[in-house]
């Protein structure tokens, strides 16, 4: 009988109809089935906050979480500050060996900021707690130079307690405790001394310094380098042997040493090599630079084109001219403006906190003379507050994981000037286009050492010397004139014969050439430009039809993007409407005043601006000062105060830990950086 056929009803006939086989179901892939290898690695690379959810869904991922430093090695803080509610956590993750949360603790107790500590002793609490992290920032600081000393450096408070004080204290009893682990620490101990004018003080960095280097940290090598080279130029055999140690220290990856050695070569055969390998040498630190690329920043900065960075760096110029800070504090200031747009993403409203406070951080690393906090919240009128600028800072430090100086275009022309000096003017035209180069993103798709290159190419051409680009430039930098020529088109172009970018009043934003217009430059940008065609005729080159001016220049958006609170308001009115221009971007108060009224409030615009008014003084970092004019530090407490003042330190539950990990109030809410008035 065929199976599947009806013969009959009867029980012996009747067979059943055969059931078709059913395909198996593949498991369901859940995280839970995943290897432990692949859910750490995507625990590491989680936010902080979506850590904790992951960890209150299920008893292996808390175990995971627990029992894994990695995960919180690797937790992303962006835009978290610490506050009584989270620290906890961020003390965790420091311990764990987590950069940024490490750096914002630092900062964070330092300048009290979010913490809520009583006043009594603050200081002393303060300043023991801040060196704890910072000693633990710097022991995490891998590959850049130490760096901690620039928020500890003086001025120091005259009155009263002093937090830096107790940093610096602590940090050397930790140093004596065991030196041969605390290279670094030893390097930002003494580079705080050498800022005292104080010849004891002195003599103490330079001891300090010696100590650091024996246990091998090449920055403190390279200074006490630096500053025994006058001494030994004096002596050909000391010379020698000093300039067979910059070898060394350059061989090893200091880059300040690459440079000082590529000049040294530059000007003369040294270290008994032949001129052609000194050229060699030199060509290597000219090939090893690569383009930074600086367009991928608006992968990352949905809202924002190359006009409004062009207004920002304007902006920066001029504090700048201002403030009298050299030409590589405002290089190094831009770099690390772009390099922090291209790793984070930064809202329209908070460009100049970004701006300005890359500018306080460079001027403490660079210069002796510093941008205070509370003058760099002046120079925005006030658009952002203390806090906003401390934090903001913890932000920049945290994304630049501590390197704060990298190859810039001014490092390449000193190379350049070194190896073909020339006169004075023409110089001079050479860092004017050097400087006029940050305003453009474009340059970026060339290497900061061929936009050097070409920038001199074309200060020569423009001044009409003869052989511009001669045989030692080309085999000094490996650039030959056929690789320069589209650059120096570019930066002709871009620099002299675009139209610049106009603020909401029509005015154009030329900062830079109105920095160069100062007697020290000769007043190089008011020199009249040889048109396109006559650089083309002169370079030998092909005219080729010039494109249209910068789109961005008529832009519509810019009436929006720039509105300086100041505007054609008096300083009186201006701070009658301070509050409805609050959410525009740039406020500017150093070009806005009239004559008369400059020549009015000239006296107290110099007291404003007083730098004797730094350090904790000037930037309200003392005991006595901080509670003056700060009211988010109020406004945390008064956050921690309706959260009932509870700290994880002091619960030993664990279901009662989850349920305030979990808790609506906690992640939204204490977690987030508070929004600035002026994002509104």
């Amino acid at each position: 009988m065929r199976p599947g056929v009806f013969h009959c009803k009867c029980a012996k006939c009747f067979s059943l109809l055969t059931k078709p086989k059913s395909k198996k179901r593949s498991p369901v892939l859940t995280l839970l089935s995943l290897p432990d290898d692949v859910l750490l690695y995507v625990l590491e690379c989680l936010p902080a906050q979506d850590i904790l959810h992951f960890r209150a869904v299920h008893s292996h991922f808390r175990y995971l979480v627990d029992n894994h430093s990695s995960v919180w090695a690797h937790a992303n803080f962006q835009e978290i500050w610490p506050s009584p509610v989270n620290r906890w956590l961020f003390e965790r993750a420091a311990e764990s060996g987590n950069f940024e949360a490490a750096v914002k603790l630092g900062i964070a107790y330092l300048y009290n900021e979010g913490l809520s500590v009583s006043d009594e002793g603050r200081a002393e609490v303060n300043g023991l707690k801040a060196s704890h992290f910072f000693s633990l920032a710097e022991s995490l600081n891998v590959g850049a130079n130490p760096f901690v000393w620039l928020f500890i450096r003086p001025p120091w408070s005259l009155t009263g307690s002093c937090c830096k004080a107790v940093v610096y204290d602590s940090l050397k009893n930790e140093c004596q405790l065991q030196s041969a682990k605390k290279a670094s620490l030893t390097y930002c101990l003494a580079k705080i001394l050498s800022l005292f004018e104080d010849d004891e003080k002195q003599k103490q960095a330079v001891s300090m310094f010696e100590e650091s280097s024996s246990h091998g940290c090449l920055p403190s090598s390279y200074y006490l380098w630096e500053t025994n080279q006058k001494e030994a130029v004096a002596d050909p055999g000391r010379h020698l042997q000093s300039l067979r140690k910059l070898r060394d220290y350059a061989t090893k990856g200091c880059w300040e040493a690459q440079v000082s050695l590529a000049k040294a070569c530059g000007s003369a055969s040294l270290l008994g090599m032949k001129s052609k390998a000194s050229k060699a040498l030199v060509a290597q630190v000219f090939q090893s630079s690569h383009p930074s690329c600086k367009q991928n920043m608006f992968k990352v900065q949905k809202g924002m084109n190359d006009t409004m960075r062009y207004i920002l760096i304007d902006w920066l110029v001029e504090v700048t001219s201002m403030k009298d800070f050299s030409s590589k504090c405002l290089h190094v200031t831009v770099t690390n403006v772009d390099r922090y747009l291209m790793l984070r993403s930064v809202p329209r409203g908070r460009l100049q906190l970004l701006g300005i406070a890359c500018m306080v951080i460079c001027t403490r690393f660079i210069s002796k003379e510093i941008l205070t906090i509370r003058e760099a919240v002046w120079l925005t009128d006030n658009t952002y507050k203390y806090e906003d600028l401390v934090r903001m800072m913890g932000e920049i430090i945290s994304a630049l994981r501590g390197k704060i100086k990298t190859p810039t275009i001014l490092d390449y022309a000193e190379v350049l000037l070194a190896v073909a000096p020339i006169e004075r003017h023409t110089m001079h035209l050479f860092n004017y286009i050097c400087e006029l180069s940050l305003l453009y993103t474009d340059i970026s798709v060339y290497s900061p050492a061929m936009t050097a290159a070409a920038a001199l190419l074309l200060a020569r051409v423009l001044h009409k010397q003869a052989l511009p680009w001669s045989s030692q430039l080309a085999e000094s930098t490996g650039f030959t004139l056929e690789n320069l020529i589209p650059c120096v088109v570019n930066l002709h172009k871009k620099c002299f014969h675009n139209e610049v970018p106009r603020d909401y009043r029509h005015v154009s934003l030329t900062a830079v050439k109105q920095r160069f217009e100062d007697e020290r430059h000769q007043q190089i940008s008011k020199e009249k430009v040889m048109d396109y065609s006559e650089l083309c005729s002169l370079l030998g080159i092909k005219e080729e039809k010039e494109p249209s001016l910068l789109a961005a220049c008529t832009n519509p958006e810019i009436q929006t993007f720039l509105t300086s609170p100041s505007g054609n308001k008096t300083k009186r009115r201006r701070e009658d409407s301070f509050r409805e221009d609050r959410g525009n971007f740039v406020a500017t108060p150093i070009v806005e005043l009239s004559n008369h009224e400059d020549t009015l409030l000239g006296d107290f615009l110099d007291w404003s601006l007083d730098l004797s008014c730094t350090g904790y003084e000037g930037d309200q970092e003392s005991e006595g000062e901080k509670n003056a004019d700060v009211s988010g530090i109020g406004e945390v407490e008064d956050v921690a105060a309706v959260s009932g003042n509870c700290e994880h330190c002091e619960d030993t539950s664990e279901e009662s830990e989850e349920d305030r990990l979990m808790d609506d109030h906690f992640l939204p809410g204490s977690w987030r950086l508070p929004k600035a008035k002026n994002m509104t």
